[in-house]
């Protein structure tokens, strides 16, 4: 699995499931990833509020499809809707390399202990020790650092991964059941790594 340079993007970004499932069903109608810029530009295909808006989801969703291998898209329309959020979470996780980290690290470990509690401090002892680490992520503001957080837990949640109680300091884990296919494509492919952070296993 490629490990792409550190980023703090995912402030920006959001889960963007729908978007992510449009594209993956256009492309399976054999649109070229083309199409479906030229189609987007035209149509906001996205209903994305403004052109820039469209222009950066569709860039981001686009992104985070070619950081899977392609064999996924017959599984993925195939799949129910809780397989194909975790579809998109792993190509996400295959994009974003500080969260696929965070995954592994941190939810990963937690259910492998047993525990299936998320913390606020969790996350920030997480942030601090990538802090010391790397020093891409030693100049990431306290501000920046936040919205990160907020914005993994988010998609976390959207994932089907983390309960609902978004204000609170304790999240409660949702340890996936991986549909066979998922977790056979994930091991074929070269994303075992994200298949173990999704189950919590070594």
């Amino acid at each position: 699995m490629k490990r792409n340079k550190y980023s703090a993007g995912a402030v920006k970004f959001s889960f963007w499931f729908m978007e992510f499932r449009k594209e993956v069903q256009l492309l399976s109608s054999g649109k070229s990833f083309d199409d479906i810029k030229k189609l987007n530009e035209e149509e906001n295909i996205f209903g994305a509020s403004t052109p820039a808006r469209a222009k950066m989801v569709l860039s981001t969703v686009t992104t985070r499809i070619k950081s899977l291998d392609e064999s996924f898209y017959p599984l993925f329309t195939d799949s129910d809707i809780s397989t194909q959020k975790l579809f998109a979470l792993a190509a996400v996780l295959a994009h974003d390399t500080l969260f696929f980290d965070f995954m592994y690290e941190v939810i990963r470990e937690k259910l492998i202990i047993g525990s299936n509690v998320l913390t606020d401090a969790d996350i920030s002892i997480f942030f601090k020790n990538k802090q010391e680490q790397h020093p891409e992520i030693e100049k990431l503001t306290e501000m920046t650092v936040k919205r990160l957080a907020r914005s993994y837990k988010t998609m976390l949640f959207e994932a089907g991964l983390l309960d609902e109680y978004s204000r609170a300091s304790e999240r409660k884990i949702l340890k996936p059941v991986l549909d066979p296919v998922l977790k056979h494509w994930l091991d074929d492919y070269g994303y075992a790594p994200i298949a173990k952070a999704m189950e919590g296993i070594r």
